[in-house]
């Protein structure tokens, strides 16, 4: 199992655009194969990042859907916040589950090495 936290750095003047864009999304994600859930956590510091959590049964399970026709789909379906609602570049993580508290008997992810997005 993997997680991808994207972290988005949005001007609090456009906080409540973004959030909407969350509710009304394409939710093509939640079709795919090895799809878990999807969390979109509001930070409560200002400054910090929203962050965009999903969690996926496995690193080619992600791959997989960042390279399907539902990907740019549902990214082109979101909808757009104009360049100057975010106050700087995301930044995307992807980690390996070494342990989950709701699953004993979870296989570790094996290490899959660096992961880059471009």
């Amino acid at each position: 199992m993997i997680t991808v936290a994207n972290r988005i750095y949005v001007k609090q003047e456009y906080a409540p655009a973004f959030e909407q864009r969350f509710h009304e999304r394409a939710g093509l994600v939640d079709k795919m194969p090895g799809f878990i859930s999807n969390h979109v956590l509001r930070p409560v510091n200002e400054g910090d990042p929203y962050v965009v959590f999903t969690f996926w049964n496995s690193r080619q399970d992600f791959l997989n859907w960042v390279r399907s026709d539902e990907f740019v789909k549902g990214h082109a379906q979101s909808g757009t916040l104009p360049k100057e609602a975010f106050s700087q570049s995301n930044k995307l993580e992807l980690h390996e589950v070494v342990q989950d508290s709701t699953r004993p008997d979870l296989v570790p992810e094996p290490p899959g090495g660096p992961f880059n997005m471009h």
